[in-house]
């Protein structure tokens, strides 16, 4: 099969689609949808998030407090996530706009959204300035999940999470089980 060159582009996909909330010193909370989010370390927990610095209103919060809350926002909230992406929250109150619920985390000043299935409140350590985005490094401090979004043995289930992927301008559901790490040890071997 023939490749095509194309023009180098961030087509890394899918990626996670979260909602970042965030509050400033006088306690106005603000969301954000992001898809440039990932792992980068396991042991101290460290996500990274990308922000524009311009025209952002998010960035000039996170860079004042230096924290925030990752939330999972699942399937079934795709057109409020969606729409904290789409309004600048100088001008709006996502919370209220987007009927979505501020509760007070345990770790950061940031609020936890209610109805997202898993909460992860961060405290920043590092920031890199890139190109058009900065990426902020920043610690897990808390996790938070809905008794729900557990399976019998107490960990995540991403089937009951649904989270939501993010990819080429499109937003999808997570899709079925395929496999688990380790499942191919020894089958491709010989």
């Amino acid at each position: 099969m023939a490749k095509r060159a194309l023009p180098p582009a961030t087509k890394l996909f899918p990626v996670p689609t979260v909602l970042v909330s965030c509050v400033d010193a006088e306690g106005n909370a603000n969301i954000i949808t992001i898809a440039w989010v990932g792992v980068v370390c396991s042991e101290p927990p460290i996500l990274s998030v990308s922000i524009r610095p311009r025209g952002r209103h998010s960035y000039g919060i996170v860079m004042a407090t230096n924290e925030f809350v990752v939330n999972i926002p699942p399937a079934g909230k795709v057109r409020e996530t969606d729409y904290c992406g789409t309004v600048s929250g100088k001008n709006v109150d996502k919370f209220e706009a987007a009927g979505l619920t501020a509760l007070p985390a345990s770790s950061v000043k940031a609020p936890l959204i209610a109805e997202c299935p898993v909460n992860l409140e961060c405290v920043v350590r590092h920031r890199l300035a890139l190109g058009t985005h900065d990426v902020f490094l920043a610690e897990v401090v808390a996790l938070h999940a809905d008794e729900e979004a557990l399976d019998s043995k107490g960990r995540l289930d991403i089937a009951k999470i649904a989270p939501i992927a993010f990819c080429d301008g499109g937003y999808y559901a997570m899709g079925d089980l395929i496999g688990t790490y380790g499942f191919s040890k020894g089958k491709l071997e010989g």
